[in-house]
This record gives C-alpha cells, sequence and structure tokens, in this order.
C-alpha cells in the first residue's frame, strides 16, 4: 500500500499588502483614536460603529480609479446570489446607515467612525490593503458653516495628537469652481476631456506650471524620456486653467479675487467662490487664520467624487526618503462635500460633508517627530522562586493591581533566575519583584529597579554602583508603597 504524502505546512507569513501590529503599535493607535474621539465629542459628534461587510450594490462605484463596483474590493457571491464586501472606506456605509435610518436619526446628523477599511488593490511600500480610517460627517447640512466646522475641527485635532502649529495647514478648496473653469472653456459637456483636464490638474504639484500646460495642450517629454501625449487644448483653452491653479496668493482676498476672475462669468463657478469666501470668513471669525487653514486651488482631492468645498490636511515638516532626499512628509487627512452619495438610496438630494485621517500615516508622522515611539514600559514582574509558593506570588501581583500598577507573575520554568531576568528585560519591565524562603521567613521582599540596573551597568563605575542602589529589601507590608516610588523615580 502506497504511504500516504503528508500534507505540506502552511507558511508562517502574512498575506501580501497585510501586517501585524504589536502591543506598542496597538497601543499608539489606541491612544490616538482616543484623542480624536475626544475631540469629535467636543465638537456634538457621536459614535457610530456600522458592520464591516456592506453589499457591493451598497458600497457602488464610489471607489476612486475604478469602473466596476467588485473591483478594487474584496467582494465574494452568498449562495442566494447577493455579492458581499468588506468595506473600502467609512464614508460609504454611512450613507447606507443614514438612508436606512433617518426616520429615527436626527437633522443634521452628526457622527464620527472609526476602524479598518480594506481595499483590493496592488501593495507597494507603505501601501497597505488593510488600514485604519478615523471620520466625522455631518449629514442633512445643507451650509457650508457645516464644512467650515470640519476644518477648525481637523486643526484642532492635529494639534491635540502631537502636532505643533506650524507644522500642519489645512487646505480649502471648492469643486465649483473648477466646474466654472471648465464652463468657461466649454467643456461642460465634453466629459472625456473634462476628466483629462481634472487628472492633469492632480499633476499640478509635480511638474508645475509649465509641465501642466504642455500636457493640457501638445504635450510633453517625462523625466524618463518618454513622450505624454497632451489632452489637446488650445492656448487660450488653458489659460483658464492656469489662472485657477496659480490664483494662490498670500491674502485669502487676493486669491478669492484671482479665483473670480478665472470662472468668467460662470455662475456656478461665482457660487463656488463665494462659498469659499464664506468659508474662510467663519474660519477667521472663530480665530482660525492662515497659518492653520488656508484657501487653496491646487486641493484635488478625486473631485469626481465630491459637489462642493473639498479640504486636505498637508504636514509641512520635513522628512528624508529612503534615498536621503528631503521632502515634505505630506497628506494625513482629507474630504469634502458629496451632496450625492446618500441620494443613491433615497432618490433625494441628502447634503453631507466630512472629513477621513489616515490614522497609519498620522501615527508615522508623529514617529518623525519624536512624539511617539519611545520605550513602551512593561509590567512590574513578580519572579517565582518556589513553585510550590505561587499562590503568596499571585498575591503580591494582585495587590500591585488593585493600586493601579501593572504587574505579572513569572509563569515560565522558575528553575533558572537569570532566565526570569532576561523575560523581564525583553518584556521593559521596570521593576523585577523578588522572594525567596529567605525573604519570606524575615517578612521582606527585594524590589529590584531594571531600568536604573541597566543605566548604571552601562555608564556608571563601581564607587557609582556603591552610590545608587539599584536593589532594596523592604517589609512585604510596603510592597506597594516602594514599587510605586521607584517608578515615580523612574518617571522623573
Amino acid at each position: 500500500m502506497a504511504k500516504q504524502k503528508k500534507s505540506p505546512r502552511p507558511k508562517a507569513e502574512t498575506p501580501k499588502g497585510f501586517r501585524d501590529y504589536f502591543g506598542p503599535e496597538v497601543t499608539e493607535r489606541a491612544e490616538m483614536l482616543q484623542t480624536i474621539a475626544e475631540v469629535y465629542h467636543l465638537y456634538g459628534f457621536d459614535a457610530l460603529e456600522s458592520s464591516a461587510v456592506e453589499t457591493v450594490e451598497a458600497l457602488g462605484k464610489f471607489l476612486p480609479d475604478v469602473d466596476r463596483p467588485n473591483e478594487g474590493v474584496f467582494a465574494w457571491q452568498e449562495d442566494e446570489g447577493d455579492w458581499l464586501a468588506l468595506r473600502y472606506d467609512l464614508t460609504a456605509p454611512l450613507a447606507r446607515v443614514y438612508a436606512q435610518h433617518r426616520n429615527d436619526l436626527p437633522t443634521p446628523y452628526r457622527r464620527y467612525a472609526m476602524g479598518p477599511v480594506w481595499r483590493n488593490e496592488k501593495p507597494g511600500p507603505g501601501r497597505f490593503r488593510q488600514f485604519y480610517q478615523c471620520d466625522a460627517d455631518t449629514v442633512g447640512a445643507p451650509s457650508v458653516a457645516a464644512d467650515a466646522e470640519i476644518c477648525a475641527m481637523l486643526a484642532d485635532t492635529l494639534e491635540k495628537v502631537g502636532i505643533p502649529r506650524g507644522d500642519f495647514i489645512v487646505r480649502v478648496n471648492n469643486r465649483k469652481v473648477l466646474n466654472g473653469v471648465l464652463e468657461s472653456m466649454g467643456l461642460t459637456d465634453d466629459e472625456e476631456r473634462s476628466a483629462a483636464v481634472m487628472r492633469t490638474i492632480d499633476k499640478f504639484d509635480k511638474v508645475g506650471e509649465a509641465g501642466v500646460r504642455e500636457l493640457l495642450t501638445k504635450g510633453r517629454l517625462d523625466a524618463s524620456g518618454a513622450f505624454i501625449d497632451g489632452v489637446g487644448l488650445s492656448e487660450d483653452q488653458a489659460d483658464p486653467v492656469l489662472a485657477f491653479l496659480t490664483s494662490k496668493s498670500a491674502d485669502a482676498g487676493d486669491t478669492l479675487a484671482n479665483l473670480r476672475a478665472a470662472v468668467g462669468d460662470s455662475a456656478i463657478g461665482r457660487e463656488g467662490v463665494q462659498e469659499l469666501e464664506t468659508i474662510s470668513e467663519l474660519l477667521a471669525a472663530q480665530g482660525y487664520g492662515p497659518d492653520r487653514v488656508e484657501i487653496d486651488p491646487s486641493v484635488v482631492r478625486g473631485l469626481g467624487y465630491y459637489t462642493g468645498p473639498v479640504f486636505e490636511a498637508e504636514l509641512t515638516f520635513e522628512i528624508f526618503d529612503e534615498k536621503g532626499r528631503k521632502r515634505q512628509f505630506g497628506s494625513v487627512a482629507g474630504g469634502g462635500r458629496y451632496d450625492d452619495l446618500v441620494k443613491r438610496f433615497t432618490g433625494q438630494a441628502v447634503p453631507a460633508t466630512g472629513v477621513s485621517i489616515g490614522v497609519d500615516r498620522l501615527l508615522a508622522a508623529l514617529r518623525e517627530k519624536g512624539r511617539i515611539g519611545g520605550t513602551v514600559e512593561g509590567p512590574v514582574v513578580v519572579t517565582v522562586m518556589d513553585r510550590d509558593r505561587m499562590a503568596d506570588y499571585q498575591d503580591m501581583v494582585s495587590e500591585l493591581r488593585r493600586a493601579g500598577i501593572r504587574a505579572e507573575v513569572y509563569l515560565g520554568n522558575p528553575k533558572n533566575f537569570g532566565n526570569q531576568m532576561k523575560y523581564a528585560d525583553r518584556r521593559g519591565s521596570p521593576v523585577a519583584v523578588i522572594e525567596g524562603g529567605d525573604e519570606k521567613e524575615r517578612g521582606v521582599v527585594q524590589i529590584k529597579d531594571l531600568i536604573l540596573g541597566a543605566r548604571i551597568a552601562q555608564d556608571a563605575t563601581l564607587e557609582e554602583w556603591k552610590e545608587r542602589p539599584s536593589q532594596f529589601e523592604v517589609p512585604r507590608a510596603q510592597l506597594v508603597e516602594k514599587v510605586r516610588e521607584m517608578l515615580d523615580g523612574q518617571g522623573q
């Protein structure tokens, strides 16, 4: 009889485009989300936790850069025929939730949501298929006061999580202004050319004014020497686009005047400029000046999705890329007004505006600034000198925990005490508690300051060892008091 072939062992590896998060990273993210939630709550927004799975029909075709509903998402078909998918953002589920529960929700409805989203896209450096978002949206408020509030809240959030004023800017634009530019160019009914113009506008920060003009007209050679075909506009047709992109001035009033000139007689364009002016006035009245929020026509943010104001938070401090070149950190949040999304469900226009913060990007920024990512303090470790007295050690650790001190009993093989110390070191433990048979008889415990001990071992002389002891013997009844005293000393 042939020997049955063994099944190969599965590979212990993370699927491509995904990653594992360990203790310190999970803690840092949880603390950030809590801080952001506090700001959102302060502004009157309520938490919403919607399903991670939606029908493909509910998600619709709003995922950027894809044409089919089930492309770019992780989707599967149920036995009865319905297609389901993991959510690709937190906005499409909100549209479904509001349409489904609108009779039970206040209007306007202000909600925030936090959690992972999934996109079935090609992964790359720093680009994952699962990532965290943190959104806040107002549904049912047509006034741009709602957009201004989102901008103010975004600025407050960045400062609250540790991005100081001067290291970020919230930039605001309006889709209606660009619509006015396209109207003045005579492209309103030419969807193909309009889309090509918007794609070209999105390259402004990479190729500059001259590059955009070439791409709008006859085409240009890229850095590799390859020729990129242009949109085919005339120079006169390209002028309004360039006027729009270069209208930003140091003064908001001048920027708005330049935008009015760029849209010409277009009614929709002038309406967009007026909305930007109102947003600027509302923010100024609250003390949000151009050091935090500014009008910037170069903000595009997938304009096909948005119907009015759009905004983006950009971090302005410099970092070094993988090749050692200086560059700005870039965008960590964005959003805008999307008045047509809920309409897909209700048939009626429902105004909505919101913002989404890329949590992983923001965490990376804080690490770059040195605001997080330091040594994470582990628990106090109660060592085990006699396995038959485990109840005594559990009593010690319970007492520490009741006092609010993070602590654990060593649960490995206690035979080798050196291994217990290695474990405590690997855990980043600040203190170890030791009670052998002799200490038990005398009613004392040994408390070892592991942080101080490590520092002394690195750079102290023998005399300094004597002056700065790192291990203390105290009565058992003073365990909590002495541990807290040592922890407080380490904090200083």
